[in-house]
């Protein structure tokens, strides 16, 4: 039994969540999303907590167990509280700022870089800390991993976008002539 899918979901005060053949849907005070259930695995309401089962112990429904629990899980946590990614921008000139559902970044390159934002996500610029906000955490996620590639960090000088947490291994430059 995956220890993870066992595991029930605690539905807090305020979240609703709708339970229909192959489909569930969560409601909350920030928002709502919604999912498929893949084929195998059920979900059933007991009281305040939300139980994830399986149909048998095949390989593929074994897979899909964990998986669907940890995906709802996240719905609800999303819906009630949201989830929050934070990146880092360094270098001499590189800057970002919020204009509505955009992103305006200068990161070196010969032209400012507008980056649209998906609907539910936000952000906001604190010097040269971008925060995005949504409650989804797939797509929250993504979207921080595709801002990131615009300009990832280099090894040498550290330049370019990184996420708050991430460590940058740097390397050492040349030592010049003797």
């Amino acid at each position: 039994m995956s220890r993870v899918g066992r595991k029930p979901i605690a539905v807090p005060k305020g979240v609703n969540i709708s339970v229909s053949a192959g489909h569930v849907g969560v409601k909350g005070p920030k928002g709502e999303l919604k999912r498929d259930v893949p084929a195998g695995v059920t979900l059933k309401m007991s009281g305040q907590e939300l139980l994830v089962e399986r149909a048998d112990d095949s390989t593929p429904n074994r897979a899909k167990h964990g998986m669907m629990r940890a995906l709802v899980a996240n719905m609800v946590k999303g819906v009630s509280e949201g989830f929050e990614r934070k990146l880092e921008i360094n270098g001499v000139g590189y800057r970002a700022e919020v204009a509505g559902q955009k992103l305006n970044m200068a990161l070196g390159f010969s032209h400012p870089v507008v980056f649209e934002l998906p609907k539910g996500i936000s952000a906001k610029v604190d010097k040269n800390i971008v925060t995005l906000n949504g409650i989804d955490k797939e797509m929250l996620g993504q979207t921080a991993s595709k801002i990131r590639e615009i300009r990832p960090p280099e090894p040498y000088k550290g330049k370019g976008v990184k996420y708050l947490e991430e460590v940058i291994k740097r390397k050492v430059g040349k030592t010049g002539a003797a």
